[in-house]
């Protein structure tokens, strides 16, 4: 049974981006553009990495990714076009796996994904 990896970002294009990568390494994908999205596809998905955007409306992604530490095991990659050493550090103090900038290689998510799982 494949992985099931959820993109969430406001972008259009680096959702769909990602999802044409993933889903041609054989993983399934599920898309999100706000942290809501989210939330309503982890209540009826089973999901294994999620890839998130820090920038989103409403609900930015790193109080997201504190939300979801407190409560799972789920795997997060951040994605974010901040690519200061404090944002990163930020991020993985508030429980994310990993931290990729963007402009990011399609290669080196799809690595670091592996890697998680």
């Amino acid at each position: 049974m494949p992985a099931t990896i959820a993109i969430t970002d406001d972008d259009a294009v680096t959702r769909e981006t990602l999802k044409s990568y993933l889903t041609d390494e054989g993983f399934d994908v599920l898309l999100a553009r706000s942290a809501e999205e989210l939330k309503e596809l982890l209540t009826t998905a089973a999901v294994d990495v999620v890839l998130l955007d820090i920038r989103l409306p409403r609900q930015d992604g790193l109080t997201l990714t504190r939300e979801l530490r407190a409560g799972s095991e789920i795997g997060i990659i951040l994605v974010s076009s901040r690519a200061e050493k404090l944002d990163r550090i930020i991020g993985l103090e508030m429980g994310a796996d990993d931290y990729i900038a963007k402009p990011f290689e399609p290669r080196e998510i799809l690595a670091r994904v592996r890697n998680l799982l």
